[in-house]
């Protein structure tokens, strides 16, 4: 179901689905951060960063590699039950794959703040303001059940930008049509060390390395 997965740091990062490349695609890896583990404290601290990014995401890497490889074996068997049953595990860990490499990048030692140009004036004319846009994702990351994603998407048919949540590992492309642009992971695995049960405080303070340049970045490349 997987071929590529463009690397953390390009300017789009999506599914790429046919099925023919499966037979010589090249393996997932991780991809580095660019920066330090501990370069985004206070506001998430080192531990949580190594965790999350050499164990946590590191896992959905192997995962996804381990699945693509046993669908490559069903389609050369032509076991189209063992297809359908490796789908659930495609879905997981290639979104997982998918929402990490675009949120190492959404974040910044130097971020925060407000974004500037044409994505704040996006912001604007589709939210009323940044105050309001910040509330209104913040609200949506709060009130994911359980696991998942607050997402700042781009409606590409519509021309405009949209905020939505994303249970588990969903990623915003593959399940809403979405573009996306900004996501902050609401997993406990995000925060709970430093933050304990307390999301609302995680979402508090993310807002202060949100890496705003990514994300214009992003919002400009995806218009083209």
């Amino acid at each position: 179901m997987l071929c590529r997965f463009a690397a953390a740091g390009r300017s789009s990062a999506k599914l790429v689905a046919p099925l023919g490349c499966l037979v010589s695609r090249q393996k997932h890896t991780l991809p580095d951060l660019p920066y330090d583990y501990a370069a985004l404290e206070p506001h998430i601290n080192a531990e949580i960063m190594q965790l999350h990014h050499s164990k946590h995401h590191a896992t959905y890497v192997n995962n996804l590699n381990v699945a693509e490889e046993k669908y490559k074996e069903a389609l050369a068997k032509g076991d189209v039950t063992a297809q359908v049953s490796l789908q659930p595990a495609l879905k997981f860990n290639g979104g997982g794959h998918i929402n990490h490499s675009i949120f190492w990048t959404n974040l910044s030692p130097n971020g925060g703040g407000e974004p500037k140009g044409e994505l704040l004036e996006a912001i604007k004319r589709d939210f009323g303001s940044f105050a309001n846009f910040k509330e209104k994702l913040t609200a949506v990351s709060v009130g994911v059940q359980g696991s998942g994603w607050g997402w700042l998407g781009y409606n590409k048919e519509q021309g405009r930008l949209q905020i939505a949540a994303c249970a588990n590992q969903d990623p915003l492309q593959g399940t809403t049509g979405l573009i996306p642009l900004l996501g902050i992971d609401v997993w406990e695995h995000a925060y709970y060390l430093q933050y304990k049960n307390v999301r609302p405080d995680y979402l508090k303070a993310i807002w202060n390395v949100i890496n705003w340049e990514n994300v214009s970045s992003r919002y400009a490349n995806c218009k083209k």
